[in-house]
């Protein structure tokens, strides 16, 4: 199987769809214009269909000439709340926008799909095919392990891959994976200050939660610095500080909200804990009440060590040596692939998609309106999902 050149002559169809998906972002569980395309760009290939029941999930079952393992392959399909700010001629217009890529990784994964069915008799075994919405934020990948995904193709999988394009710090082109730890958890933070409003001019016949709430900020950036290895290290950002309303009045409550992200299940467990303690006593040391509620949203991205060398050597193999470049660190961002990797022996591959010619180290990171990927690295994309699932079948 050629299927680095097949690949190639499928370009200009992959363009096309993608772009047709740049211009139609839907957010959450429900992406029905999204669904609807993906359907169609699989209509005619030989795969059992099936569709999510509470989310709009499309799962693909392709079956090999002959018997053996499924091999499980993933794309996310979802965008973000962003409004887009790209100029693109195909650029969104609906206060929603493709700004971490998803469209390619949807387009890469329908591209994958074409090319293993046009080599079906020369596998042993199936590929399942996991469209996924809801990643950002909504937790897909739950849902659709929930409605039975891995027992589609009637045996679980065997393994499980998964790529993800970077709009920077990565060359375009240029593949990159990791085994253990690959993406950090993601948690959240959130914290209501009780405390007893008042005249701004009388503080001291008040119980202020703003000046509380500053110190708790402050307090759980020291005690993080203070407590995590930096070779274990430990991410708190306060995205959300509320309170008040006017500069002479003290306020009842402060709420704040935080991100908390973490690398391995020690520093989860006590991250988990701490915060909540570091809140606990600060509301004490000033005479006030506190609600602290740490949830957990996404676990670590755990990539099998084994999958993930199988992958490199893949890469290596198909595109050459210049096109990987190993993941020296985990990424701070999170996954709800995760999951599936908690299931299933896999991997988690990036792909560097800055715009041609753009320099990787200043073009806009993924999530911002100004994100935009090159549509160059669509074609190697497929070939390398349909290489991973060919390859790892016939092992």
């Amino acid at each position: 199987m050629n299927l680095r050149d097949d690949a190639r002559a499928l370009s200009d169809d992959l363009v096309q769809l993608r772009r047709s998906l740049h211009r139609i972002p839907e957010t959450g569980l429900d992406l029905p214009r999204t669904q609807e395309a993906v359907l169609a760009e699989l209509d005619g290939l030989p795969l059992e269909l099936s569709t999510g029941d509470g989310l709009s999930s499309v799962t693909a079952v392709l079956r090999g000439a002959a018997p053996g393992p499924t091999v499980l392959l993933r794309g996310d399909m979802d965008a973000l709340p962003v409004a887009e700010r790209t100029g693109l001629d195909f650029a969104a217009d609906n206060g929603r926008m493709h700004a971490c890529g998803h469209d390619l990784h949807t387009t890469m994964l329908t591209g994958a799909a074409r090319l293993l069915a046009a080599h079906r008799d020369r596998l042993a075994g199936d590929v399942l095919f996991m469209f996924q919405p809801g990643e950002e934020g909504y937790d897909g990948a739950r849902h659709m392990l929930a409605e039975g995904l891995l027992d589609a193709a009637g045996q679980r999988p065997v393994a499980a891959y998964a790529i993800h394009v970077l709009s920077a710090g990565v060359p375009s082109g240029v593949f990159g994976t990791r085994g253990g730890p690959a993406l950090s958890a993601s948690n959240v933070l959130r914290v209501t200050v009780r405390g007893e409003g008042g005249h701004g001019s009388m503080p001291h016949r008040a119980k202020d939660p703003v000046q509380a709430g500053c110190a708790m900020v402050t307090a759980l950036q020291a005690w993080i610095t203070r407590t995590f290895d930096v070779f274990d290290p430990v991410i708190l950002t306060v995205g959300t500080f509320h309170a008040g309303t006017k500069q002479n009045v003290i306020p009842d409550t402060a709420v704040f909200e935080a991100t908390v992200r973490s690398f391995s299940d020690r520093a989860q467990a006590r991250v988990k804990d701490g915060t909540v303690e570091v809140c606990r006593g600060i509301a004490a040391a000033y005479g006030v009440g506190v609600d602290a509620e740490f949830s957990e949203v996404y676990p670590i991205t755990v990539n099998d060590d084994a999958a993930a060398d199988f992958a490199a050597d893949t890469v290596r193999e198909v595109l050459g040596e210049e096109r990987y470049a190993p993941m020296r660190q985990p990424l701070q961002g999170s996954e709800d692939f995760s999951r599936v990797l908690a299931e299933v022996p896999g991997a988690m591959l990036v792909l560097g998609a800055p715009p041609a010619g753009a320099d990787p180290e200043r073009s806009a990171n993924n999530h911002s309106p100004l994100a935009e990927f090159d549509d160059a690295v669509l074609a190697d994309g497929a070939a390398v999902y349909a290489e991973l699932a060919a390859r790892r079948l016939a092992v």
